[in-house]
């Protein structure tokens, strides 16, 4: 199973947090809490700024 990692910006509080691309369970920002991505069955919807892809598979 292949995904890319990505580092998103959260946009409430600026905290930049690596998220894997397939995430199966929600993501929340370390920081403050807000959800960053959430699961769908395949790739993870990502709800904030995505800054760059970190490592492609």
């Amino acid at each position: 199973m292949a995904g890319n990692f990505y580092s998103v910006r959260c946009g409430d509080c600026e905290n930049e947090q690596v998220v894997f691309g397939k995430a199966s369970t929600e993501v929340a920002c370390a920081v403050c809490g807000t959800t960053l991505a959430r699961p769908t069955g395949g790739k993870a919807e990502i709800e904030h700024e995505i800054v760059e892809t970190v490592e492609s598979r």
